[in-house]
């Protein structure tokens, strides 16, 4: 399962107008931030007024909200039954379902928390019709569930196209271990962020669980409420900076996941999705039905410190005006720090543990027979690891560039002489050790690679050089006495006769029609013959059919079947060097 994501660890390509769009809209979710921080600290004088003068709730019917989606398009599942309960203290309830009439199918109807609730099979999902949340808008999800047996895992949830990596996109509540995870994700793991829980959840019982976001992108935005109170959790991963829709699947699923383990046997009760982030003691009123209420009953003088804190914050969420404006606002400025973050194209990379794993010798190979503890190092053929290298990606890359270094630039020039020459002076340009070949002109190739590195590992310097030499220029037609001498040219008395590689043949032939586009740069281009391949391609129009084979788009196990005739390389394994073959076909 495939989205057009870029697996993780990524880099952002970004140019300076676009760092700095960047920085701007970053500074104004941080001011809007800051601004709803600060209304929330001035709006005392609007609490206190509105707890002294009757608190009514902002109402807000569940039936109201439940005609408006349906209105819009959305409708749920038709196994399960929505009721439209009477106006609810709780406004942004978007979805009810409460299992009542019995369902056709897999899953079956049993006794609930209250009524009816749904037993699952793990293999059949509930389509709940309605979830496909943006990543910087808020949401809650809450729902009673019942666990049968202690779960290694278990999908209780999700909006997503399947388990792992770019089918994980959309959000998921699981059971990992006995725990709840929830997560929003982009790609797995890289670009998402999770949270568990520490205790483990109840077996054989019903657990009331919330899972609220804040559509900050942030795990801290992320909670968990198990029977009503917030339950504390480990961060597992904190870095989301990309979509979560389109990842196949608009509405959340209940009980089932492709690829993935559902929640079998497991009993499902009152459903609900709301599009706001539910306070903890709105949290806490779904739960036990009074939490809410009886605070709203209570007389002002009764109130504790915790009570009337509880109260600000459901104030602040669903009363106030002026921290429902500033609210709408800080949306605004993320969904256009979004938009902007969504557009950057990405390129993967390798990224260093924070710690590094320790690593050991393994007897025999078996990864459980561990013997002497070993660390990162170089062979003792080479010369020394720079002490005040690091021992990661980057010293390695130091000590390879080193000029002391004896084949890095050897092997390079070696690759570019048998581009050019069509052999190298090492004619195993694989292996320059003891089973490769001697390399011809050992002098030579020193002298290359050392003013290849005086001049900056220059490349377009180093072909300059080539191809303005004599040994090139030279005629391809040998005399009778090379032909006798030197019948596998290695003296190079002339120049190698040989067909130019698929790539260059291709673009010769452009350039000499005249439709050869030189522009650099620019999305990969999809010419004619990706047409005709193993797994056809639609090719583009216009100048894309006509740019430099380097932008060729190329599917590594499905290459265009012209360019493999002429002896272009599949990209399923590391060629080092091509095989030149003879056939009608390339006629």
């Amino acid at each position: 399962y495939f989205t057009e994501s870029i697996p993780t660890p990524t880099l952002a390509l970004a140019d300076d107008a676009t760092k700095a769009k960047l920085t701007e809209l970053l500074t104004l979710v941080q001011q809007a931030e800051l601004q709803l921080s600060d209304i929330s600290e001035g709006a005392r004088a609007r609490f206190n007024e509105w707890l002294n003068e009757g608190r009514e709730p902002r109402l807000k019917s569940e039936e109201q909200a439940l005609d408006g989606e349906e209105k819009s398009g959305e409708t749920a599942d038709p196994q399960p039954s929505i009721q439209n309960p009477q106006p609810s203290l709780i406004p942004g309830l978007v979805k009810h379902l409460d299992f009542e009439e019995q369902l056709d199918g897999p899953n079956v109807s049993v006794s609930g928390v209250v009524g009816k609730a749904v037993k699952l099979t793990g293999d059949d999902k509930i389509d709940v019709g309605i979830g496909n949340f943006p990543r910087h808008e808020p949401f809650s999800v809450a729902l009673w569930m019942n666990t049968p047996n202690l779960k290694e895992r278990a999908v209780i949830y999700h909006r997503s196209g399947a388990w792992t990596d770019a089918a994980s996109r959309g959000y998921e509540l699981l059971i990992e271990e006995g725990r709840l995870s929830a997560a929003l994700i982009h790609f797995w793991p890289g670009n998402a962020i999770r949270v568990m829980t520490h205790e483990p959840l109840a077996i054989g019982q019903w657990v009331h669980v919330a899972v609220t976001y804040d559509g900050s992108s942030r795990a801290d935005g992320l909670r968990i409420y198990v029977d009503g109170q917030l339950a504390e959790t480990a961060v597992v991963r904190d870095r989301l900076t990309k979509e979560i829709q389109g990842g196949g699947g608009d509405n959340i699923a209940i009980g089932e996941r492709m690829r993935d383990r559902g929640f079998t046997d497991g009993l499902v009760d009152k459903f609900q999705v709301f599009h706001r982030q539910l306070t903890p003691i709105e949290v806490a009123q779904i739960h036990d039905g009074k939490s809410l209420s009886d605070l709203l009953n209570s007389p002002t003088e009764d109130l504790n410190d915790e009570q009337s804190a509880k109260l600000f914050e459901y104030y602040l969420s669903t009363i106030d005006p002026e921290h429902t404006s500033q609210l709408a606002a800080l949306q605004s400025a993320r969904l256009e720090l979004t938009k902007q973050q969504n557009a950057l194209q990405e390129i993967m990379v390798m990224e260093e543990m924070t710690e590094r794993r320790p690593s050991y010798v393994l007897k025999r190979g078996q990864y459980d027979a561990r013997g002497e503890q070993v660390s990162a190092d170089t062979p003792d053929a080479f010369p020394p690891f720079p002490e005040d290298a690091p021992h990661n990606r980057l010293g390695l890359a130091r000590w390879l560039t080193n000029g002391e270094h004896p084949l890095t630039a050897r092997v390079a020039v070696n690759r570019y002489w048998q581009l050019i020459f069509g052999n190298g002076l090492v004619r195993t340009p694989e292996d320059f050790g003891s089973q490769g070949q001697m390399p011809t002109h050992p002098e030579l190739l020193d002298w290359l690679a050392g003013d290849f590195i005086e001049h900056g590992w220059d490349i377009k310097r180093l072909i300059k050089q080539f191809v303005m030499s004599a040994t090139y220029q030279q005629s391809s037609s040998p005399t009778e006495e090379a032909v006798h001498r030197d019948p596998e040219n290695r003296l190079w008395s002339h120049m190698s006769s040989y067909r130019l590689p698929a790539e260059m043949l291709r673009d010769n032939a452009l350039m000499v029609s005249g439709l050869l586009v030189d522009r650099l740069g620019g999305a990969p281009a999809k010419p004619y013959e990706v047409e005709e391949s193993f797994k056809p391609t639609t090719p583009d129009k216009g100048e894309g059919l006509y740019r430099r084979s380097l932008y060729t788009y190329w599917k590594r196990t499905g290459p265009a079947p012209v360019m493999m005739t002429l002896d272009a390389s599949m990209r399923d394994v590391c060629r080092v060097r091509r095989e030149r073959t003879s056939s009608p076909l390339q006629a």
